[in-house]
């Protein structure tokens, strides 16, 4: 299966996206299309040996839309809805002066001339988009529009040319007011909706334009598009870098706030990473091209977002429902209000009238449509802009659900890399030199206890000579010469069967074995010179997501393949009461199935190629960024920092998130609920109010776009994050 993207036009609300997707779902070789309506994005998963992108193409045609490039266009879109809106205003003005100079012999030639340019210029869209409906058996607000318009055109027309007996009264302002108030309704909602991909549109403007390609020659600087995997680049302080790499020389203060979201620059040295659109601080570097184009970062959060704005939340599936049968319902209130107060109430044909296209005009399901993408698309900006990335929109409904969260230990709670936590000294030996003589021990070890020691020995600025006769044994431990004494570093194991007594530190060596730490024990010419402990550190922030977690009512559990001291020393600092220890990766699979059984909304939280099935399996599977690109894979959310905090802050986001979605929901239901019966004539007997058409349509191209306003509020919730 394959995916592609197309942009879809000629959308005028959720009714057409359904229709897409219902159409291109029962062609074979589609395993799922999906349509985000304000992004005018369709998103297809596909075979390409039964169905061709050029096949999907035709068929959008068939259906009345147009596929075009992805290439930025909005901005034209807006302005040609800006531009028809002023278009039509200038010509509805004259129109509405004719209301009061109606007894003018030219004022209805004037009035019928304007609005039929209207009728058929700025309204020709609306015709269109009809005819494509309901060919295809369906209807869209494109439908309503149409209806409504012409119903009021049309009646004016006859009435002017006297098809109702003499000069009867025409109202050719309604029908072009309408166009003019439902154009200024889709621009301001073009607008809005413009706003609420800025996120998106900010990232993809970091990128760079050229890069300073080293070659035998000299630098020759380059479109950053044509630089090839393995070219050495040069980044000069200031400028952006242009594509993902590793550097070979320099060092540097880079800026990744764009995609972490941490303000402060980070240091960086030879052997470092660098991404594509980070900002190169300080001082010169050199680096070489490790990924390029769809596979450099930065693409993949692109693609990891838009992939998110087009998934549908579950929440959605009620406004489609009430979208697909939306349409024809309000035709029928329309031809019973026509009914009910021409022939029960005995009211006048114009009045009646007025009231049936009021309805027709006045509903609209686009509010209803835009109620959950909208949102999902400010969400998932908002989480951009902190280092969260939603790979699935529904994963932002979904984990404002979670009632028990699973986190793995090793690279989520902790740091993932051992530490030295403590030294215990024998036989009068200073720490100093405790710590020389082990670093020299380990100088040539790859393990990451050897690792770990060297790296404490350079933090204390400790400097150490060579050493000769080294010899590792696996499973034991290292022996060498250093200043002519022959060192022993190893585990207990290796100090028993070289004879060395460590007994009189039985007390300590049980104390720190009890609290999970790696021991590792030195001598010199056989006389044990002390212990040296290593742990797997808790991250600074651990403690505190956990006891917020616990604040929302979510139950902690810890998985580990760890042994059950190192587990246990862990999970009480981080405050969690439940764990399990000496975990298989298929373990964690079973522990999410047992938990989903329970009738439990699952979560978990993972780094390692392990925690991938878990993550899958999961109701929501947050994937920590720095772990394996496997987890990331799977995960619905990734962390690009090494923070256990953004999950709280994921979690807030999602709660954020799917309360402005039921909001939306709310007032595009109420607004149709209170509109509809208001157009129909409602508050006529008590107070002798009526809503003119033109003013109806009004009405209903600002609850969309009042819809849109209300998603973007959400932005607000990013500084309480």
């Amino acid at each position: 299966m394959q995916k592609i993207k197309f942009s879809v036009s000629g959308m005028s609300c959720s009714s057409c996206a359904s229709r897409i997707e219902r159409e291109l779902s029962g062609k074979e070789g589609v395993k799922n299309a999906a349509v985000n309506f304000p992004l005018e994005e369709l998103l297809l998963e596909y075979d390409p040996s039964l169905i061709s992108p050029r096949e999907v193409e035709s068929i959008l045609v068939k259906l009345g839309y147009g596929a075009r490039s992805s290439s930025g266009n909005s901005d034209d879109i807006c302005r040609s809805q800006r531009n028809w809106f002023l278009f039509s205003l200038v010509l509805s003005l004259p129109v509405m002066l004719t209301m009061f100079v109606h007894e003018h012999p030219m004022a209805g030639w004037v009035g019928f001339l304007l609005a039929t340019i209207v009728q058929f210029s700025a309204g020709l869209t609306f015709y269109r988009g009809s005819w494509f409906a309901l060919k295809n058996r369906g209807a869209n607000m494109d439908v309503l529009i149409a209806l409504g318009t012409s119903a009021a055109y049309l009646y004016s027309v006859l009435a002017f040319f006297g098809a109702f007996g003499g000069h009867g009264a025409v109202f050719f302002e309604t029908s072009a007011m309408l166009i003019t108030f439902i154009r200024l309704g889709k621009y301001l909602e073009l607008r809005a909706r413009g706003r609420a991909g800025d996120a998106l549109k900010k990232l993809l403007r970091l990128q760079a334009d050229k890069a300073r390609l080293l070659t035998e020659e000299g630098e020759v600087e380059v479109a950053a598009t044509s630089v090839k995997l393995g070219d050495i680049l040069m980044i000069r302080p200031g400028e952006t870098i242009p594509v993902d790499g590793v550097i070979v020389e320099g060092r540097s203060t880079v800026d990744e706030s764009m995609i972490t979201g941490e303000s402060l620059p980070v240091e960086k040295v030879i052997g470092d990473t660098v991404v594509g659109a980070a900002i190169n601080r300080s001082g010169s570097i050199t680096i070489k091209a490790t990924r390029i184009g769809d596979d450099a970062f930065l693409s993949q959060i692109v693609r990891m977002v838009r992939d998110a704005q087009t998934d549908k939340a579950p929440i959605q599936r009620f406004a489609d429902r009430v979208s697909g049968v939306f349409v024809p319902i309000v035709i029928i209130f329309a031809l019973c209000t026509f009914v009910v107060w021409f022939y029960l109430l005995q009211h006048d044909f114009l009045f009646a009238f007025r009231l049936a296209v009021s309805v027709v005009v006045i509903a609209c399901p686009c509010a209803m449509g835009l109620a959950t993408p909208t949102a999902i698309m400010v969400g998932s900006g908002v989480g951009l802009s902190r280092g969260i990335l939603v790979k699935r929109g529904s994963a932002l409904e979904n984990i404002s659900k979670i009632q028990i969260l699973l986190l793995d230990k090793t690279g989520t709670l902790t740091r993932g890399e051992p530490a030295l936590t403590d030294i215990l000294t024998a036989n009068a030996v200073s720490e100093d030199k405790f710590i020389e003589y082990l670093s020299a021990a380990e100088s040539r070890s790859n393990h990451p206890l050897a690792v770990a020691s060297l790296m404490a020995a350079r933090e204390r600025g400790v400097s150490i000579e060579s050493v000769q006769g080294y010899r590792e044994e696996e499973g034991y431990g290292v022996f060498c010469i250093y200043r002519g004494e022959e060192l022993v570093a190893g585990n207990a194991r290796l100090l028993e069967r070289e004879g060395i007594n460590q007994e009189f530190m039985a007390e300590d060596i049980r104390r720190l074995s009890s609290e999970g730490k790696s021991l590792v024990f030195l001598s010199a010419g056989r006389v044990l010179l002390g212990i040296a402990a290593f742990a797997d550190l808790l991250k600074e922030n651990s403690r505190q997501a956990v006891a917020e977690m616990k604040k929302m009512g979510i139950e902690v559990r810890m998985l580990t393949g760890d042994r059950r001291e190192a587990a246990a020393a862990i999970a009480r600092q981080a405050g969690i009461d439940t764990f399990e220890s000496e975990v298989l990766p298929d373990r964690k699979q079973d522990v999410v199935r047992e938990y989903r059984k329970r009738g439990l909304f699952v979560g978990m939280v993972g780094d390692g190629i392990n925690d991938a099935p878990a993550l899958a399996l999961a109701d929501v599977g947050i994937a920590i960024g720095s772990g394996a690109d496997v987890a990331k894979e799977t995960g619905d959310v990734v962390l690009v920092r090494n923070d256990l905090m953004d999950v709280v802050r994921a979690i807030r986001l999602g709660k954020a998130t799917l309360a402005r979605i039921k909001q939306n929901l709310f007032w595009a239901l109420f607004y149709n609920v209170l509109g509809i019966p208001i157009a129909a004539g409602l508050l006529y007997y008590p107070f002798g109010i009526t809503l003119n058409p033109e003013f109806a349509g009004l009405a209903m191209a600002l609850s969309s776009f009042s819809v849109v306003v209300n998603s973007l509020l959400l932005k607000r919730v990013e500084g309480r994050l």
